[in-house]
This record gives structure tokens, sequence and C-alpha cells, in this order.
């Protein structure tokens, strides 16, 4: 066999290999075909969030914080945003506030999470408005939807930007129901938007939008592979090991989107969210190279100050040893680029 035929079979075997590998996985429900995490848990349910809810509260045992607090905020450059970056150019972040995300690479535009409007489902107000409002985005090739929750799936942001949705399984529904075409994915399932691989991945949570949908809708993160660059956006997650299969599977993950708000109290939040210090452990766990701070200073949904995260994620990062450049905690509206590091070597200027 000659040595081309063999780096044909070796390609072909590796491709089927693949295949196999994702074939293989079941996507985990209870007996109630209800999706359930990669552990099998399921939330702590209602009476716990009676506890933290009312019971605390009348009992003075809830941790008492203003909900409003100071936020970077920096105009964001509208007329670079117009414009994705080419194929081969370093991939383009900019934090819209909360979870919210506009990632631009090769070509393409995503916008990740978006809760673009004034006020949340059921009345939460930003602290801070969004990044770039709806009518200055530019034109978006795809809106990512990591859950079903009303902070991460705003239906009124979706509607304005009328752009084809990627989401978890049974969310397809929401979408098709208001004229939008929507990809459902399953775990480890991708799909291709323009040149990117768009990959749903595990994370710690769970679902619900009404009274008697719990878990009918799959969470998860993505995994977003261009040319130069590799971007993972966690959605809503606990500390899980699922941060090092993720990081296995995909080993070149260039910036790692992780959630450092929502953490209080522990007893409840730390089941669904990560705090800063966890955070930064999944960080670590994923091999990534740049750590980007989201989930935080946007809506009041938990105990802590908002402002208080990313001073805990400082702490944390000093503690670790980790080097600033590593770990960013951005404005909302800032844009950050990021490229592999072959990439960056190429596009960075000639020493004299």
């Amino acid at each position: 066999m000659n040595a081309r035929r063999r780096k044909r079979l070796a390609v072909a075997l590796a491709a089927l290999a693949a295949t196999m590998t994702l074939a293989a996985f079941v996507q985990p429900r209870d007996p109630e075909r209800r999706f359930v995490n990669l552990d099998g848990s399921t939330p702590l349910g209602l009476r716990a969030m009676l506890r933290w809810s009312v019971w605390d509260r009348l009992t003075g045992k809830r941790r008492v914080s203003p909900d409003r607090a100071p936020v970077p905020v920096v105009a964001p450059d509208l007329a670079a945003l117009r414009t994705p970056p080419a194929p081969g150019e370093p991939a383009r972040i900019t934090w819209l506030g909360h979870a919210s995300f506009l990632v631009q690479l090769d070509g393409t535009s995503f916008l990740v999470d978006p809760a673009l409007e004034p006020k949340l489902f059921g009345g939460i107000e930003r602290n801070v408005p969004p990044g770039v409002a709806i009518p200055d985005l530019p034109p978006i090739d795809a809106v990512l939807v990591t859950h079903a929750h009303y902070d991460h799936l705003d239906l009124p942001t979706l509607r304005a930007v009328g752009a084809p949705v990627v989401a978890g399984l049974g969310l397809e529904r929401y979408f098709r129901d208001r004229g939008l075409f929507a990809t459902e994915l399953g775990w480890w399932s991708s799909t291709r938007v323009g040149p990117v691989r768009v990959t749903f991945v595990p994370a710690q949570h769970w679902s619900r939008r009404g009274p008697f949908d719990l878990n009918r809708a799959l969470w998860g993160g993505f995994v977003l592979e261009g040319t130069s660059a590799t971007v993972y956006h966690s959605g809503d997650t606990a500390a899980f090991g699922g941060f090092a299969e993720i990081g296995a599977r995909f080993p070149s993950i260039d910036a790692a989107l992780l959630p450092i708000g929502a953490y209080d109290p522990a007893w409840f939040m730390e089941t669904m969210h990560l705090n800063p210090e966890q955070a930064l452990q999944a960080f670590e766990d994923l091999g990534a190279r740049t750590f980007v701070a989201m989930h935080w200073g946007t809506f009041k949904l938990t105990d802590e100050p908002l402002d208080e995260p990313p001073l805990r994620l400082e702490a944390e990062r000093v503690r670790r040893g980790l080097p600033p450049e590593r770990v960013r905690v951005l404005a909302v509206g800032e844009s950050l680029e990021v490229a592999r590091a072959a990439a960056q070597d190429a596009i960075a200027p000639a020493a004299d």
C-alpha cells in the first residue's frame, strides 16, 4: 500500500471512529424521558426554591444587597463590528452583558444567549444597557441558545433579530411558533454555520420555562471552531467533571466564556451555577488559553452584590498565579480578539 492510500485510509478510519463515538453516546434521560445531567442529577426542586425565596427571606437568613451597582461600560466600535473577521484573522468576542455575546470569526457573526431588551420576562430590569443595541447589531448568521431559562432564551430579542437559531433538543418548537428556523442538537452533536463548526456540549444545569415543562428541553454549552480560533461558551453550569472531557475533545480552546455570578446562597445556587473560584478551576480543567468572564453585573438574580464576582475572581487569579492577560473581565460593549498561538505569532509584528 503506497503512502497516499495509507493516508486516505487513516483519514477514513479517523472519521469513522469519530462517527461511532458520537453514535455511541446516548442522551441521558429519566424514566419519564426528561433530560438529566451526565451524573443523572436534577435540580433541587420547588421545596428548595421556596426555602430560599420565601422562608429565608422571612427569617432574615438571606443576604441583602442592592439591585444596582456600577459595572464598566464602553462604547462599542460599531464600524468594526459591521465586518466580521475573515478566515485566518483573529476571532472577535464582544460582551453584550450577562451571558450575551457577539462572536465573530471566519466571516460569520453569532449571537450567543442574547437578552438585549430593557427587561426580562417577569419584570427584572437591566443594571446596565446592552453592549450593542439590537438596531446596531451587524447581520447575524445564527443565534445560539444554551437553554430555556428566560435570561438566556429571550424571545423578544430573538424575534427582533430574526436570525436562524441553534439550540438544544426540545427547544425548536418555541422558535417555529414565531417563524424562526431552528436546528436542534444533542450533546456532542455538531452543525455548520458557513465555515464554522458548532458543537453542543454538556453542562450541569436544568431547564424550565413554565409549570409543566421541567427538563423537557436540553441545556448545554457551545464550542465554535474556526480557522484561527476555537471559542467555548459554557451556558449556565455548576462545577462538574464534564469540563475535563470538553477540554480533551477540544484541546485547543482559545477563549472560554465562563459564568462567575449568581452563586449566593451557595447551598442552593452552586448546584446550578459556578462561583468565581469554581469558574477558574473549570478554566484550568478545560485547558483553555484565555478566560472571559460572564453572567454577572447585568441582572440581579441572586443574593450577592452585582459587582462582587469580579473581585472574587481577581483574588482567585492571584492565588492561582495566573497571568492577568489570561483572565479577562471585559466591560459591557468591549471587544477582545483571540487566536490560536500559531496564528497569533503569524500576525504579530516582527521584533526590531
